[in-house]
């Protein structure tokens, strides 16, 4: 009995030496983020990735149906984020604010915006618009009066419009701050990664390309030219510049009826928010997004930024652009201007 007794004792204290050797690398701040449409096709696998992240603690999953099955399904999973799922507050008379949204973002951090419907065949993002621009006005209104710091990264197209009505609702609240609201445009910059990967037989996560502009075709450009040792010829360049602008049109041609870009999408926006955790915890953090820019005429503009404990820091220059990427570059920006002014005027 003795020698079994110790044997216990032993076992529980190198698995404890493990247990704590696992989780000598997790961060101490308690760090809470909040997905809403965390139910759809990118929500679910976003919060899948948000689970596993060593960055999270709390993860609060906000849908309108489903939220409840989603969270008790990620709970299971053993890493250290605890886990919640809320609904709207079901109907009451008198009409009562929707207290679920407001439980979801309490204390948050962090605050995903991928909620709203997906691309059809034939359908361009700004077909999307009326749904998706009610969705995202609703859930910013949640976010102004709950949680007003937490950095807000809006995934729901068109992030060209979607993002300044989040601006114009947050500036009506008075709690506008320009360094806690980003479009998540992360999706852009891994695609062309993995295009140039493909090309010249690289490791994709050895390559870093700037894309600048906006997040819906020809507004998405991205700076080829600032890849050292890539080589195109002039066909090819066009090419794989037009297949990053459209990248997402090749998904859900792909996918024929049934959705557009989920699985990358999640993938880029756990990386966007894990890199944003990363910074306020005390990392040195460059990754591009769409933002409140003095950059060109246009309001707001993707471009790499620094990212610090309050969110942007800095927003960086995208330095010289060759000849090719100046052409493209004067034919985006009326586009990407009159897409942000659709988005500034559907809420005033």
């Amino acid at each position: 009995y003795k020698m079994s007794l110790r044997t216990v004792k032993s076992s529980l204290k190198i698995a404890k030496s493990l247990q704590t050797r696992a989780f000598s690398n997790t961060p101490s701040n308690a760090t809470k983020v909040a997905v809403l449409g965390s139910s759809g096709g990118i929500g679910q696998p976003l919060s899948l990735l948000c689970k596993t992240s060593p960055y999270v603690d709390e993860l609060a999953c906000y849908d309108v149906v489903g939220t409840p099955g989603v969270a008790a399904d990620l709970s299971h999973i053993p890493t250290k984020a605890k886990v919640t799922g809320n609904l709207p507050a079901a109907g009451t008379w008198p009409p009562r604010a929707n207290e679920g949204l407001a439980e979801a973002l309490d204390g948050a951090d962090v605050v995903v915006i991928p909620a709203g419907v997906p691309r059809k065949p034939g359908m361009t993002r700004d077909d999307l618009f009326n749904t998706n621009a009610s969705i995202v006005q609703t859930l910013v209104e949640g976010v102004a009066t709950t949680c007003p710091n937490a950095v807000l990264a809006i995934i729901s197209n068109p992030v060209n419009s979607t993002v300044p009505i989040a601006a114009e609702v947050l500036k009506k609240h008075g709690v506008y701050d320009k360094r806690k609201l980003c479009g998540v445009t992360t999706l852009d910059v891994i695609r062309a990664n993995t295009f140039v990967g493909t090309h010249m037989e690289w490791d994709p996560k050895d390559v870093n390309v700037p894309v600048i502009g906006g997040h819906a075709g020809i507004t998405i450009l991205p700076l080829f030219s600032q890849v050292p040792n890539v080589k195109f010829t002039p066909e090819e360049l066009e090419a794989i510049t037009v297949r990053t602008q459209f990248g997402g049109d090749e998904v859900v041609k792909a996918k024929a009826g049934a959705g557009s870009a989920t699985l990358s999408m999640a993938y880029a926006g756990y990386l966007f928010t894990e890199n944003v955790i990363k910074a306020m915890q005390g990392e040195e953090i460059t990754q591009c997004a769409f933002v409140d820019s003095d950059l060109t005429d246009a309001e707001f503009f993707a471009s790499p930024c620094k990212f610090g404990k309050n969110g942007v820091e800095e927003v960086l220059h995208y330095g010289e652009i060759s000849d090719y990427e100046q052409s493209w570059f004067d034919k985006m920006l009326p586009d990407l201007k009159k897409q942000i002014q659709k988005g500034k005027d559907f809420v005033n």
